[in-house]
């Protein structure tokens, strides 16, 4: 296995706030590594130190933090590992006056590419990310959506081994983030006959975090836990409980005080509920009987899979309660 991405104990302060807290990670070339939280949970910082744009924490008397991308020690060869590195960061910065092109072949120029490579190259990453008919519009003129794909573009366009990716479809619609996320696919699976990349995407969205080939959830700086989705998601098999009916607000107060009940959480216009191991059966009998007694309508009570959202508010929970 190609080990693209190699970080271990790393850590990161802010004044009192701590945002990377230990966290150790490893991502092959061809895989997509989710990394999954919510604001300020430590998922940009963590990129920004994988790609030296932030310097390492020594913490006293701890164990020596390090980074390695593409074989490269990240703080001692420090332009050599960042030259494995396309990086998209949240707010990715475009000339609004320069056309689709004169963009690519900007950051394509800062990136080393000769006169003579530069033009196929940027013409062979445009066509990848659809962006191709467009060379020649303002990119002023690009809707978010485009935008983000010109800023994947720019980040392609060296051939990286290792593709970091914060937050890269926040803000844009569906269809455009499935768009984005085919391209992704493509990428770590050598769809476009290059060789694989490594892709570690932070992302506050669990329907993409399941594409990934592993997820890592954060909270507070720290890697709660990580694996595969399906792996993730089987920690709560047979403790779902999916309830519909009216008026959801009593249903989820009613619910919510069950004595097995862990978690009662709106999932649009139904309630999940996570019991404790073993109690489901009895959780679902008891609130056929009490939600009708007080006056409430079931639509549907039913046992259903995990979803890995399921599986992040179990962690958070764990994280917050009280050793």
């Amino acid at each position: 296995m190609d080990i693209l991405i190699e970080a271990y104990n790393l850590h990161k302060s802010f004044g009192e706030t701590r945002a990377v807290d230990g966290l150790s990670l490893r991502v092959a070339a061809g895989e997509i590594y989710g990394l999954v939280g919510p604001d300020g949970a430590g998922k940009t910082t963590t990129l920004r130190l994988l790609c030296a744009v932030l310097q390492l924490e020594r913490i006293k008397g701890g164990q020596p933090a390090s980074i390695r991308i593409g074989g490269y020690d990240a703080v001692r060869q420090t332009e050599l590992a960042r030259a494995q590195i396309g990086y998209l960061p949240q707010r990715f910065s475009l000339y609004d006056d320069l056309t689709v092109l004169e963009n690519i072949r900007f950051f394509a120029e800062v990136r080393g590419l000769s006169s003579a490579d530069w033009r196929p190259r940027c013409m062979e990453i445009l066509g990848f990310v659809g962006l191709d008919p467009f060379v020649d519009r303002l990119a002023g003129h690009l809707s978010g959506g485009m935008k983000q794909k010109l800023g994947l573009a720019a980040a392609l366009v060296h051939r990286p081994r290792v593709l970091l990716l914060d937050e890269p479809t926040t803000g844009v619609d569906p269809v455009t983030r499935q768009d984005f996320w085919q391209l992704i696919i493509r990428l770590a699976s050598q769809a476009n006959h290059e060789p694989s990349v490594a892709v570690l995407v932070s992302t506050p969205y669990m329907d993409e975090a399941a594409r990934c080939t592993r997820v890592g959830f954060m909270r507070a700086g720290r890697l709660l836990m990580e694996g595969k989705p399906v792996d993730l998601t089987l920690r709560l098999k047979d403790q779902i409980l999916e309830l519909r009916g009216h008026p959801l607000d009593l249903l989820r107060r009613l619910a919510g005080a069950d004595q097995d009940v862990e978690d009662a959480q709106m999932f649009g216009d139904r309630i999940h509920l996570r019991t404790r191991l073993g109690k489901r059966f009895e959780v679902e009998e008891r609130l056929k009987q009490l939600i009708v007694s007080e006056g409430g309508e079931i639509v549907q009570l039913r046992p259903v899979a995990p979803q890995l959202e399921d599986v992040f508010i179990s962690l958070s929970d764990q994280a917050v309660s009280p050793s």
